[in-house]
């Protein structure tokens, strides 16, 4: 297997035009390139619980690694900012990994207030059990309606997506039991509130890690 780095689809990400229906959002298919895709699903870390976990808690391939530090770096930033017209040159970041998706996910929701910018990178091979629309994102006009939505995103073969939060970011999927891996990639406020959460995020990580260091199975 090849030990390059994992260089994402910047020039798509820069020609990616920015939706307003239902809210400020743009897709990015295979922000991760076609070429690289086997193999960065051949290194995903081994998540067996449900939840989000921070990338402390995990044992992470240094190629995976290096991908997180990339999302997390000045050039992914400075293009959603130009890309959405913010100012996130200080914002703080918050990244965890999800592995799994329980019975429980996906039900319609804003992000936290906290969270100024969601930008979501699916990690699944594509195939028949996304065909099938559950577990699909669905970005949508309301809270009462997972029906009621304006577009709907496979969560395959490295697809980016990006959206500004606000009230009114309705978003879910059907309901879907099983494996499925997201980057999550949040630029966070700086307030008290944001400042919470993020505490919550590093006493979560040093938990989960106590855990799983157990041999505790997370749900």
């Amino acid at each position: 297997m090849s030990e390059s780095p994992i260089s994402p689809d910047y020039t798509a990400l820069a020609s990616a035009i920015v939706q307003t229906d239902p809210f400020p959002h743009m897709v990015v298919p295979h922000f991760i390139p076609q070429e690289d895709l086997s193999r960065l699903f051949a290194i995903l870390p081994d998540i067996r619980g449900g939840g989000s976990f921070p990338p402390s808690a995990l044992t992470l391939s240094p190629i995976f690694a290096g991908l997180l530090r990339e999302m997390e770096g000045a050039r992914l930033r400075d293009m959603i900012a130009r890309k959405l017209d913010m100012d996130l040159s200080s914002a703080p970041t918050m990244l965890t990994l999800r592995g799994r998706t329980r019975e429980k996910d996906g039900r319609i929701h804003t992000d936290s207030v906290a969270k100024r910018v969601t930008v979501l990178l699916y990690l699944n091979p594509s195939g028949a059990v996304w065909q099938e629309h559950k577990g699909c994102l669905r970005l949508l006009r309301s809270a009462n309606n997972i029906e009621d939505y304006v577009r709907e995103v496979q969560p395959v073969d490295g697809t980016l997506l990006i959206f500004k939060n606000g009230p009114t970011a309705w978003h879910g999927h059907q309901r879907f039991v099983g494996q499925r891996y997201t980057i999550q990639l949040n630029y966070m406020a700086q307030n008290y509130i944001a400042r919470m959460e993020l505490c919550r995020h590093r006493l979560s990580a040093m938990s989960k890690k106590i855990m799983l260091s157990c041999g505790f199975d997370l749900k």
